[in-house]
């Protein structure tokens, strides 16, 4: 089973930017979708945005317009450059591999994940 590595995580100020990496440890070209999820602690793990479906690309109302998925098939890899961050946006951050039905279906495990956090 592909293992999914999240990093490039930090703690930035309200207003900074960043980019998240998350690479495969094989190929991830069996995934047709990816996603980005974030959790804080005592909350679900919430969706932020996905790669792949009908509409190419899906992006939480609260991160529309700040945040960019992208994903680089022959690297393994997929991207989350956050721009504007706001101190809501502090969180862990978790790659994900699935398929897009109805909804996008996570199916790979979960990592570490890499801990985001914005200082007012």
């Amino acid at each position: 089973q592909v293992q999914l590595v999240e990093s490039g995580g930090g703690v930035v100020q309200a207003g900074d930017s960043l980019t998240l990496a998350c690479k495969g440890s094989g190929s991830t070209h069996g995934f047709s979708a990816m996603a980005w999820y974030r959790q804080t602690p005592g909350k679900e793990r919430e969706l932020v945005a996905h790669i792949g479906g009908p509409v190419d690309t899906y992006y939480a109302p609260s991160v529309k317009g700040r945040f960019t998925i992208s994903r680089d098939n022959p690297e393994n890899s997929l991207y989350l450059q956050m721009v504007s961050l706001k101190p809501e946006d502090t969180a862990v951050y978790y790659c994900s591999g699935g398929w897009y039905g109805a909804r996008y279906y996570p199916l790979s495990s979960w990592g570490q994940g890499t801990q985001v956090t914005v200082s007012s």
